[in-house]
């Protein structure tokens, strides 16, 4: 099936979508690269603000696919301008702590005072 009736079963909720792509994941990772879907996925937990976890998991396998954390950082600053701000800074700790920082914002707050 092409994107075109991907996308149409999409546009009406087709159930059988639900039996072929959704659960699928292997599909979708053929016809997109581990590292651009990973990075995908972090972007939409930013917008509906995920869970701890759930970020885990998506930086794991971000890294795992050889994203830098750079790069996983450059997504929070990317998405900034669709998602707005407050979701961005309520995602920074959580994917900090999938990076293995724990962020103490206090520390961070008083660094930034002192610039």
């Amino acid at each position: 099936m092409d994107y075109t009736d991907r996308l149409r079963r999409l546009a009406i909720n087709d159930e059988r979508l639900a039996e072929t792509d959704v659960g699928d994941v292997a599909g979708v990772e053929g016809r997109l690269d581990s590292k651009s879907l990973a990075l995908a996925r972090i972007a939409a937990l930013v917008s509906v603000g995920g869970a701890e976890p759930s970020f885990g998991a998506q930086v794991d396998a971000a890294i795992s696919s050889g994203t830098t954390a750079t790069q996983i950082v450059d997504v929070l600053l990317g998405v900034i301008p669709i998602v707005g701000l407050p979701l961005v800074v309520a995602a920074a700790p959580k994917v900090a702590l999938a990076l293995g920082h724990d962020l103490d914002i206090d520390d961070v707050l008083g660094e930034a005072d002192t610039r």
